[in-house]
């Protein structure tokens, strides 16, 4: 009797729970934010109701409503037109891209365990459902019909942009390929994304596991009072009662590397930055490059491409491996002869000095930055309180205004993800709203480490309305501390003055396509309006404006304006050859043609690097192992846009700096013919509608110094 009663009670028990998780999944799905508007101002995602346990329903809800609409337009018996088949394609998948966007979002800046265990779940779903559109084959049947007949379609040059864009996609993603080899196809880009994902983890947890903790005060020496102030709350913050922290974290490792006297200590801090993923533990990242390597070159193989590079460059403005690795060869050259002269300098101080031992690449910061102090009076350290973090955000924003004419309004009733971030209204010079920018600049355990621009929503316009963008720039910047706001360095202030440009390029995208929209542009293109806004950020009338010491509000001293511009040329051969020793890097681990090459990653990258000739005291910007803009990211085949951007931007503020730097046809033709345009039209195309020529090197290597 009492084992029947106890039976019944358990059984009671395990109904009640299943009953119980079933009703509380339930309400959880119809209470799920993603599935119905905003309420939020503007239509902002509502981060308040937002939880953890609705991510993955509303992925595969998303992925449901995607997969059907698609077959929709598939098997529509009607005959395909461009607005039953491309543009119903462009506009499926709202609610799947809803959700994409703030849950990789956050996965950048606000990551947890759970996060990344629903990304690892939910990669594989996205890979097959993006094998499921692309390799459609009635859905392609439809799309080369309307390529086929494109010329008697009268479709605006835009439209022509949206076909086009849609028709190469599919090509090069297999839609052309028999079923055989769609299948491998599909075990490839699954296979592709997981790696991915693993990788970007790996160098997350790489970042957070170093931490040097110093408790004697001597170790101090030669550190600034705001970075040893920094160290003693990330002491607390680790749990410390005393002592002081320092991380492979930028805000942490730089000022570190410049300006502590204790070379064991910079060489401890420099060895744990470059051997990120590869420890050869639970982190390492080099079976996995090994992997992703093989596999990008057997997807190209299969799409009909000599290597990865040939594949992804295609898109490009480049276009072929060959123009990149010239570009790279010209600009190569002159800076490696000064970075040789600003080595031989540095050993020179050493040898002054006393110091009997021969420059390494953990002095190169602390010397340089002697170096520098030497040569222009110039201290950096002196520099930051005229960098006080609010008044630099006040900078970028009155450099846009001055340049487009826009207005920004701080809202406290959006809400935010982490107390941190900060929202604005952007307005037009006419009232008009432009859109939303979400700015969150301190570093965090959940935020991986770099700067970065990203859209929660893209714009584009329904029934001829304008959708208005919601963006946003994260970044890792120097922290306040218990007596200090944040203060930034120099390459903290210029990397603001970046990522806003890329701001700039999503809020003020006026297209008619999500598809096309703002960023959505060749990646050796997007780098344009990101580089060329750095330009600003030290000319003297815009110094004037935000570079005010945060204890007295002074302006930043002429004579201290007049010694950056004279120093502005200093340590650029090191800047240009370790961004460049990582483009080589890049292109030639997918210019790969034999698998064979890459039995050994730590092997293959010393004989890429040994090639060029990069000098022992200079390592590259960054080691395979924690690249994560080519292996956790979209960069691959792309580092060198950088340069290739480079170009452009220098060639086109010289134009503005002939014309007078806010010039109102100059920025207006910036606006219409650059920011506004999207990817509506081919990338040098829309450049010499701005600029009127062909862009030149030139002006790239005068500005850095290396071609007199």
């Amino acid at each position: 009797m009492k084992q029947k009663f106890f039976f019944s009670i358990l059984i009671f028990f395990l109904i009640t729970i299943f009953f119980s998780g079933t009703i509380k999944g339930e309400t959880d799905n119809m209470n799920n934010p993603f599935y119905k508007n905003y309420t939020s101002p503007f239509g902002t995602p509502d981060f308040t109701k937002i939880k953890i346990t609705h991510y993955f329903p509303a992925f595969k809800k998303g992925i449901a409503e995607q997969k059907k609409e698609v077959d929709a337009i598939a098997n529509n018996t009607d005959k395909a037109t461009f607005s039953n088949t491309i543009e119903a394609l462009d506009s499926s998948g709202e609610l799947l891209t809803k959700v994409e966007n703030v849950f990789f979002n956050l996965l950048s800046a606000e990551t947890n365990k759970e996060m990344q265990e629903i990304a690892k779940k939910v990669s594989p779903l996205l890979s097959k459902l993006s094998d499921d559109i692309l390799l459609n084959e009635k859905l392609f049947g439809r799309i080369k019909d309307l390529y086929k007949r494109k010329n008697d379609l009268n479709l605006n040059s835009e439209q022509k942009m949206l076909l086009k864009h849609f028709y190469k996609q599919f090509t090069k993603n297999g839609a052309n390929l028999d079923k055989e080899k769609k299948d491998i196809l599909r075990d490839i880009n699954k296979k592709l994304s997981l790696l991915s994902l693993k990788f970007g983890d790996n160098v997350l947890s790489e970042n957070n596991r170093f931490k040097m903790v110093l408790t004697k005060k001597e170790d101090l020496a030669g550190l600034p009072q705001t970075v040893i102030d920094a160290a003693a709350i990330a002491a607390k913050n680790a749990g410390l009662k005393s002592g002081w922290v320092f991380t492979i974290h930028k805000p942490s490792l730089i000022p570190f590397l410049q300006y502590s006297k204790k070379r064991d200590l910079r060489e401890k801090m420099f060895r744990a930055y470059i051997s990120k993923g590869d420890h050869n533990d639970k982190y390492d990242n080099k079976e996995i490059i090994k992997k992703i390597v093989s596999l990008r070159l057997k997807k190209a193989e299969l799409l009909g491409y000599k290597t990865h590079a040939d594949y992804i460059l295609s898109d490009n403005m480049a276009k072929v491996p060959s123009k990149v690795y010239d570009l790279l060869k010209k600009v190569w050259d002159p800076a490696l002869k000064v970075a040789k002269k600003e080595a031989a300098e540095l050993q020179n101080m050493i040898d002054k000095e006393g110091g009997k031992f021969k420059l390494k690449p953990w002095d190169w910061w602390y010397y340089s930055e002697k170096l520098r102090k030497e040569k222009y009076d110039l201290d950096e350290s002196l520099l930051r309180p005229y960098f006080e973090l609010e008044n630099v955000r006040k900078g970028v924003f009155y450099t846009a205004s001055k340049l487009y004419g826009l207005k920004f309004i701080e809202r406290k009733d959006i809400p935010v993800y982490n107390k941190e971030v900060k929202v604005y209204q952007i307005k037009d010079s006419d009232g008009k709203d432009i859109g939303i920018i979400y700015t969150d600049y301190f570093p965090r355990p959940g935020k991986r480490g770099g700067a970065w621009m990203n859209a929660y929503r893209k714009e584009k316009k329904v029934n001829g309305k304008r959708v208005i963008p919601i963006v946003c720039n994260v970044g890792n910047f120097s922290r306040p501390t218990k007596d200090k706001p944040a203060l930034l360095s120099i390459d903290e202030v210029t990397t603001m003055f970046h990522e806003f440009g890329h701001a700039l390029h999503g809020l003020l995208a006026n297209t008619t396509y999500r598809t096309l929209s703002g960023t959505e542009v060749a990646r050796d293109f997007v780098e344009l309006p990101s580089q060329i806004n750095e330009n600003w950020a030290l000319e003297p009338d815009v110094l004037k404006v935000y570079a005010r010491h945060y204890k007295t509000g002074k302006i930043i001293p002429m004579e201290l304006v007049e010694k950056l511009k004279n120093s502005s040329h200093f340590n650029q051969g090191f800047a240009t050859v370790e961004y460049l020793a990582a483009a080589f890097l890049d292109m030639d681990w997918h210019t790969i043609t034999d698998k064979s090459d890459i039995s050994d990653v730590d092997k293959f990258e010393k004989n890429s690097l040994d090639k060029i000739g990069l000098i022992p005291e200079i390592v590259v910007r960054y080691r395979s192992t924690y690249f994560s803009h080519v292996f956790g990211g979209g960069y691959s085949a792309g580092y060198y846009s950088y340069v290739w951007a480079e170009v452009l931007d220098a060639d086109a503020f010289a134009y503005f700096k002939e014309n007078g730097i806010f010039n109102k046809k100059i920025a207006t033709s910036f606006r219409k013919n650059i920011l506004e345009k999207g990817g509506t039209e081919e990338a040098m195309k829309l450049y010499k509608k701005f600029r009127g020529t062909d862009p030149k090197i030139d002006p790239m290597l005068k500005r850095k110094g290396l071609l007199k």
